[in-house]
Formats: structure tokens, sequence, C-alpha cells
């Protein structure tokens, strides 16, 4: 379903990058042998009837909540979001978020739309102790008291955990909260096709049978003798990388796209950002930011490339309308779509790019749905384990990430 293009205007050599494809196609094999690789069989081996107490929660949610609180950061959150924001939000429950800062700011809002609305709570936390979604919990889970009880409250909140131990697994257990499971083998950055991520899609009205099913399309592609394109751009990249290209821009021409971008950040910066290696993941929503970041991206230092998503169909067919003065000089648009001129906009945007030594590689889905974006998803999983693998790091741990956590707690005074 995910088709790739690429012109890497001459600095990557054909022999150099059917090496690298090779040696890419090679280590397709450790996924079936490394800890943490759940994730790849995830669309064709979930749990099914855990996959039916998603369903039942969500009828349940949507019939007595107007709001759903997903409490959650990094990995528990950012999949569910931006495939949410991506389709919108469908439901007449809508998917509100916290706990993926400390900004007191951003959690009044949230108070403050939930107001006396009815509300419930999913809760995302292997461990239940990480400092933003635990404090967000406390909060959002005192107001719930107040206004349910606690048996009340217990009834509306959902806890995404591990499946026997930490503190939110044994409160959980304590106050009867129901509980859906955070896989042992699956990390954070790579569970949005797990209960991590398919209650809060399944909230906001978006069908996370097609979500599965366009991932274990894509899956069965990749799994084909040649490694499908996922193992092409891995390939690309870390020959781009070996040429002094150590920055990635993901473009996308879609607003929606933003958080997609983000997850897209997190996937690739946590899985490859080890050792002093790894290429920077950046992201950027056109047309917008050729309009404050296109100069760079045209004349700026030569040590970026860019990947492209390209949605094939025009989408929504909003039409420029006829102004007889014609005084903004729009004319020669008038009749054409919206869908169309964005189209023409990223081709116009990838030649300039090209022309300016910017190598560019483009990931093309048919239309934007959520068996597509599921697609899209396992696509950049997949490329992103074997890209870490090309890389001589695990793909799948975060070593680096207490570091800060770490000064925080001393700063905060909190007990040895």
């Amino acid at each position: 379903m995910v088709r790739l293009t690429k012109d890497l205007i001459g600095v990557v050599s054909e022999e150099e990058l059917s090496a690298k494809v090779a040696e890419g196609r090679e280590m397709r094999g450790r996924l079936a042998n490394d800890a943490m690789t759940g994730w790849v069989d995830l669309p064709v081996d979930y749990d099914r009837e855990g996959f039916a107490r998603i369903k039942a929660a969500v009828g349940k949610i949507q019939s007595d909540s107007k709001y759903l609180v997903c409490i959650g950061i990094g990995g528990s959150y950012l999949g569910a979001r931006a495939i949410i924001e991506a389709l919108g939000n469908k439901s007449a429950t809508k998917v509100l978020y916290a706990g993926n800062s400390l900004s007191g700011r951003e959690l009044e809002k949230v108070l403050t739309e939930v107001g006396e609305a009815d509300f419930s709570v999913n809760v995302i936390s292997k461990s239940g102790t990480t400092m933003e979604p635990a404090i967000a919990f406390r909060i959002l889970r005192q107001k719930l008291v107040d206004k349910y009880g606690e048996e009340g409250a217990a009834r509306r909140i959902y806890a995404t955990t591990d499946a026997a131990r930490g503190a939110l697994h044994d409160e959980a257990v304590e106050k009867g909260y129901e509980m859906f499971v955070v896989p042992d083998d699956v990390g954070g950055r790579y569970s949005v096709l797990s209960s991590v991520g398919l209650l809060p899609i399944a909230v906001a009205g978006i069908d996370i049978d097609e979500l599965m099913a366009g991932a274990a399309e894509e899956r069965e592609g990749l799994m084909s003798a040649e490694g499908g394109e996922a193992v092409e751009y891995a390939a690309a990249r870390n020959v781009l990388m070996a040429h002094g290209y150590d920055i990635e821009v993901l473009a996308n021409f879609e607003p929606s796209f933003w958080h997609f971008n983000e997850w897209w950040k997190q996937l690739f910066g946590e899985s490859e950002g080890k050792g002093h290696k790894g290429i920077f993941p950046a992201g950027m929503i056109y047309t917008t930011e050729l309009h404050s970041m296109g100069q760079y991206m045209q004349d700026g230092r030569r040590n970026l490339f860019e990947t492209v998503v390209k949605i094939t169909t025009d989408g929504v067919d909003v039409v420029v309308p006829d102004l007889a003065d014609n005084v903004d000089g729009l004319a020669y648009l008038q009749g054409k779509s919206l869908g169309l001129i964005n189209k023409k906009a990223l081709l116009a945007t990838v030649e300039a790019h090209t022309a300016g030594g910017v190598p560019v590689m483009m990931v093309e889905m048919p239309e934007i749905s959520a068996r597509t974006l599921g697609a899209l998803v396992y696509f950049f999983e997949y490329a992103c384990a074997i890209s870490g693998y090309l890389l001589g790091v695990n793909p799948f741990d975060q070593p680096g990430v207490e570091a800060y956590k770490q000064n925080m707690f001393r700063l905060l005074g909190k007990p040895e």
C-alpha cells in the first residue's frame, strides 16, 4: 500500500545503495529473535479477547462521557493522537490529552474544557510512576471522585498498564478499574497498534478493524522475499548519513499530520539516537512552513534530506471560486480544487529542493483513511527497526532518557 520513490541527486551510487539494501534484507531475520519485537506480528496476532473488551469499553465511554481524557506521555499517547488528529475526532465523545508535559497552563485548559461535563479517563503507563502522567492522573482522578464518588470514579477509569506489576497495576486491581495490557514485548513508541493506542482511537470513532487491516496488508508486503520498500528507505537513510546528510525532515502537506510528525520523530529519535550516532529527525508542515523555513530548506547547509509524505488523491474538493475583477490575480486558479493545488505545490517543492541540493524520498499512500494510516504506521516502524540495525544500535531500548530525570528528582528534593 505504501510506495517509495527517491531522488538522491547523485549523492549515492546505485552500487552503494544496492549493497546497503542487501545488508538490510539480511538484518530482517533479527526481528524474529530480538526482545521487544512483539509489534512485528501485532496486526495479525493480536489479543482477540482484549480487542473485544476494547470495543465494549468504547461503547460504554461513548454512552456516558462527553470527554475521554487520555493521560500519557511519549509513546503512551503520541501514536493515538497522530491517528485521531489525522482523521478527525468522528465521535460525539471528544478525546482530550493530559499528562504529556509539566505545564499547569496546559492541564488547566483540559480541566476547563471538561468543566462539569461527564467524562472518563484512560491512564496509560507501564509503571504508573512517570511524573507527568502520574501528576495529571492524581488531579483528574480527584475530579472524578468529587463528581461521582469513589465507586463511580472507579467505573470511569480505564488503566492501560503492565499485566502483572507496577504502581498503576496495583491501584487498578485494588480500586477495580478496568485494565488493558501494555504488551511486555512492545515498547511505547511501537505500541500504537496495541491497546495503548486502540482504545482512545476507537473512542474517537475511528474504525480500528480498518486500522489493523491496513497494517496487516503492509506487513504482508514487507514479509516478502525482497523485504519491500521499507528496507530500501532504511538503507537509503543510512547511506545518506554516511555522506554527511545527518538531518531528516519529514514533510507533510496536511496540517492534520502535525502529530504524526511528532510520533515519527519519537520513533526514529529514540530508536537511533545512541552512542553519539543517529540521524536527527525533524518535521515540517508544508506549505505553511515554506513561508518560514523555506529559505533554509532551499539555500541552507546541505546536511539534510527530506522524506515527503504524498497523498495521491486530491482529497476534499474545495474549489477556488470565480472573482469578476480578479483583484488577487488568481483567475488562473478558478475552478481548480485545493486538493489539486496542494498536490502541485508538493511537486513544485520537491523539484525546487532537489535542484537546490536536497535529496528527497517520497512515501506515497492513496488516501487518508484508517486503513492507509495503519499501513503507514507499520511501514515506518519496520523501516525504523531495520535502520537501527544498519546503524549498529539497538532500536528498541532508550538508555539515555533517565539522565535528566535524575537531575530533576535531585532538584525537587526526592528522597534517595
